[in-house]
């Protein structure tokens, strides 16, 4: 199982980016896939999530009509688009799949927001 996160980068306040996480190993479709992200001395906290069917997605209050979670099950892929980014959005970024009690997460990426 590997997921492989890729996108993060260097943007000012303001500005947009969209991540990616491509999955491997597992079946993809079958998997709920969230966003994490992790600030430096801070917990990792949770920023959306989308199930696996239905499409349901639900995200943080803190990214709510910012950021918007997607998936493309035929491409192996979620996406987590970001605009209007903060300072306070710094962070690496983690994805994962989950389903029941598995989990697998990625690596990460890094978004630095910074004018």
């Amino acid at each position: 199982v590997q997921l492989v996160e890729s996108g993060g980068g260097l943007v000012q306040p303001g500005g947009s980016l969209r991540l990616s996480c491509v999955g491997s190993g597992f079946i993809f479709s079958h998997f709920h896939m969230s966003w994490y992200r992790q600030a430096p001395g801070k917990e990792r906290e949770w920023v959306a999530s989308i199930m696996s069917v239905g499409n349901v997605r639900k995200h943080a209050d803190s990214v709510q009509g910012r950021f918007t979670i997607s998936r493309d099950n035929a491409k192996n892929t979620a996406y987590l688009q970001m605009t209007n980014l903060k300072l306070e959005d710094t962070a690496v970024y983690y994805c994962k799949a989950h389903l029941q009690a598995s989990e697998a997460w990625g690596q990460g990426t890094q978004v630095i927001v910074s004018s």
